[in-house]
């Protein structure tokens, strides 16, 4: 990055959406705050959005507004560029190329940096530039810079996080309100919580890409989206969410990242949490990070995980860190550089992974079923820690069968589960959630 004595560093902005006005409204109302904290001002000086008419609840007046971003991105006095319009393209070549005409760039586009991280960084260092990208996972909080700056001494066991909003919000109404999937989700989008198209967010692959981002910072593994394990929550059921609860557990949609003595462990999907888990009391839009490192124990870092103001803090924070240092190199994360194939640092199959487990079906009420089930279980060694059965409340013959296993290999319990649901009197597929354990 170009600096100019002590003038102010000049910005250019690249999408004006709803985090981009925030990023706009917080810079200016908090300006002599952030001078103070930086050293030097910051203007905004050229803003590039495709829609130039739509009014927008910021001052425009003192910036250069423009639908030809490319102005900003080769504009010599520009030293920073921020990228805020999300996906792919164009935002990834726009990137790239201020990168290459030596300007650093912010952003918060998780999609890119999970799927093109590699890229980016690399043409970065190779151009003395840095990336900053807080905004990216977990709009306000500052996980990342943690994990990068403060735990910098400290060996990171696992990150497990609530980092969705959207499902978090649609559980936590199933769970408090009672309702199903449908009924909520229709209700998370009637409030801007949920998308007219909610897959980035049910599905899991908005979670799926901030915790590929997560695991290359705490490991030092690759950016590896496409190895990532991904489920989403559009079959939770309501029944589960009951059963759940009366056993001592919330379900919730979990990413974690974990260090193990096979290797590195990336997933999403739904789990159920004891009641005493750090995680299992955050509620609606509220994100949070929990990490586990070595020097400092287990620690919680929780705020909002989107919206303008909140996501334009992060935005602001690389920002600040940019304008404060011109060695680059000190900036660029350190991501991918691993060696891959080294015992302990591979990325697991989730076959290869181990969790405890719930398991839910339906038995007719015949004797001997339960003792079949149990020597299924026996037989593929798998550790249980509770099993009950449970008359079924529509009246209808048969019982519910609740099984709760202790830590087994995913293949394991796959291969009982099948058997499982080949038994004569099971009435159900089996239904399994994985169990996150505090100390696991």
């Amino acid at each position: 990055m170009k600096t100019k004595s002590l003038g102010p560093v000049r910005v250019g902005l690249i999408g004006l959406g709803t985090i981009g006005c925030g990023t706009l409204n917080v810079l200016s109302r908090n300006r002599d705050e952030i001078s103070r904290r930086v050293g030097r001002d910051i203007e905004v000086v050229a803003v590039a959005d495709l829609d130039l008419t739509t009014e927008r609840p910021v001052d425009l007046r003192q910036v250069k507004l423009t639908d030809d971003a490319s102005s900003i991105i080769n504009d010599a006095d520009i030293d920073v560029v921020i990228e805020l319009i999300g996906g792919i393209e164009p935002a990834k070549s726009f990137i790239l190329q201020s990168l290459r005409n030596g300007k650093s760039v912010v952003t918060a586009n998780k999609e890119l940096i999970a799927q093109h991280g590699e890229e980016i960084f690399r043409v970065a260092s190779e151009n003395s530039c840095t990336v900053g990208f807080e905004a990216a996972v977990a709009g306000s909080i500052p996980v990342i810079k943690t994990m990068r700056e403060a735990l910098v001494a400290n060996s990171i066991g696992h990150v497990t996080g609530i980092v969705n909003g959207t499902c978090n919000y649609m559980l936590t109404a199933m769970t408090e309100q009672q309702l199903n999937f449908d009924v909520v989700l229709e209700e998370a989008q009637s409030l801007g919580y949920a998308e007219a198209d909610p897959a980035f967010d049910v599905d899991g692959i908005d979670a799926a890409h901030k915790i590929t981002i997560l695991a290359s910072i705490a490991f030092g593994i690759p950016l590896d989206f496409g190895k990532v394990f991904v489920e989403g929550i559009r079959d939770i059921e309501m029944q589960d969410v009951g059963y759940a609860d009366s056993l001592g557990f919330a379900i919730k949609h979990v990413a974690r990242a974990a260090r193990t003595k096979s290797g590195i462990e990336v997933r999403v999907h739904p789990a159920l949490l004891p009641k005493e888990h750090p995680l299992a009391d955050v509620n609606g839009v509220t994100n949070a990070v929990f990490v586990e490192a070595d020097a400092v124990g287990p620690m919680l870092l929780s705020g909002a995980g989107a919206g303008a103001d909140p996501t334009a803090s992060s935005v602001i924070g690389d920002l600040a860190d940019i304008v404060r240092t011109s060695k680059a190199t000190d900036r660029v994360p350190h991501l991918g550089y691993a060696n891959n194939s080294e015992v302990g640092q591979k990325i697991l199959e989730i076959a290869e992974v181990e969790c405890a487990n719930y398991l839910r079906f339906e038995i007719e009420e015949e004797p001997g079923i339960l003792a079949d089930v149990g020597q299924i279980l026996a037989s593929n060694a798998i550790p249980t820690q509770h099993i009950e059965q449970r008359k079924l409340s529509s009246g209808e013959h048969g019982e519910t069968v609740l099984v709760l296993t202790r830590r087994i290999l995913d293949k394991t319990l796959v291969k009982a589960i099948g058997e499982i649901g080949s038994l004569r009197n099971v009435k159900t597929p089996v239904t399994r959630y994985r169990i996150e354990l505090q100390n696991s």
